[in-house]
């Protein structure tokens, strides 16, 4: 057994090679062989957001505070609250954080693929968040 101290892992800033905004990265649980599921809370604040991203073997998001957007590539955005759990599938392009006025917090627990757990691409544009009616955070 190993139980994770609250204050015992470091949070850390969401790089800018993968969010836009003000994004904090506070680590929940690692994989520990040969299991390869590990979990990150998340904390988006207004108008933050992921870059698109996939995922090698999906990807659970819990909201546990505020209010959240993700979208699907191909779909239209849509708002995600607290207690609304969200299954990605393997592969699919897509990208999630806050809405423009409220942050948002949520656990993301995704397993691990040869040692990564997603593959990031190209920022959701100023302008691909303001078409789904959004106000951008500075990046």
């Amino acid at each position: 057994m190993d139980i994770k101290r609250i204050g015992s892992q470091l949070s850390a800033h969401g790089p800018v090679e993968y969010f836009t905004g003000s994004v904090r990265v506070d680590p929940l649980f690692q994989a520990n062989e040969p299991a390869r599921a590990l979990g990150v809370s998340v904390t988006f604040e207004p108008g933050a957001r992921t870059a698109w991203h996939t995922h090698p073997l999906g990807q659970t998001l819990i909201v546990t505070a505020g209010c959240g957007l993700i979208q699907l590539q191909g779909n239209n955005v849509q708002a995600i609250y607290p207690g609304d759990v969200v299954w990605i599938a393997p592969g699919e392009k897509h990208w999630h954080g806050a809405s423009a006025n409220t942050g948002m917090t949520h656990i993301a627990i995704q397993e691990q693929w040869e040692g990564k757990t997603a593959d990031f691409m190209e920022h959701v544009s100023a302008e691909q968040y303001l078409a789904a009616g959004m106000q951008p955070a500075a990046r």
